[in-house]
């Protein structure tokens, strides 16, 4: 089987010996197409360093990230930037939209950087899903915060990537919204088969996920990726 995101012995290490941080120990993990998955863990146990490592944003000390059967690693940043661009859509914890632009126009950017067509009749969808019809002409900063997070779902969604990263996506909302904005992520993920990984502090949006990665000291629980 061919699956969506693999990192075989993923190594992510700072300083050297005798001072040296394992904040990545060698993880594997195998992620297949449509799975929505939980990266949790305590604060500083490798948790974001692993998401940056799966989106390219970082790069490890030894191992290798496959995503869409291809090794990230052995890209050089050019390649690297338009992969990514064209697989990989991230949610952030404080939303990163642009200010200036207003709703519509912060969905389809990646879109339009890379250089392609929109395809309005699926981004028509994305908002109609997400409840952002009324919306779309406001810039962020008259948006509430669950609003600017389904916006930024909007815009991972919108150039149809084989995998969502978001780190913290409910971090700076109320229990209510960020139930709110992970039941629209799911959802959303269902309906387009769409890949999920997320980090997240909060171990019941964590049990609702398809399997959980715990992660300590920069390596696996031996119960990580459990089926729940």
């Amino acid at each position: 089987m061919e699956y969506i995101l693999e990192t075989k012995n993923l190594k992510k290490y700072y300083g050297q010996e005798p001072n040296i941080t394992k904040a990545l120990d060698g993880i594997d993990v195998k992620v297949e197409r449509g799975e929505f998955v939980s990266i949790i863990g305590t604060s500083g146990s490798g948790k974001s360093t692993l998401l940056n490592m799966l989106g390219g944003l970082d790069i490890p000390s030894s191992g290798s990230v496959k995503i869409r059967g291809k090794e990230i690693g052995r890209m050089n940043d050019e390649q690297l930037t338009v992969f990514r661009r064209r697989n990989i859509g991230f949610v952030f914890q404080n939303y990163n939209l642009v200010p200036i632009l207003n709703v519509y126009q912060n969905i389809v950017l990646p879109i339009e950087l890379d250089g392609s067509t929109v395809d309005k009749t699926y981004v028509e969808e994305i908002i109609h899903l997400l409840h952002l019809e009324e919306k779309l002409d406001n810039l962020p900063n008259n948006l509430s915060g669950g609003q600017q997070q389904r916006v930024a779902i909007a815009r991972a969604l919108a150039s149809k990537p084989a995998i969502i990263l978001a780190d913290e996506p409910t971090g700076n909302l109320d229990s209510a919204t960020a139930a709110d904005v992970i039941g629209l992520l799911k959802a959303s993920s269902r309906k387009y088969s769409q890949t999920v990984l997320m980090v997240t502090h909060n171990e019941v949006i964590a049990q609702s996920c398809d399997r959980i990665f715990r992660i300590e000291d920069g390596r696996l629980c031996p119960e990580g990726g459990m089926l729940l």
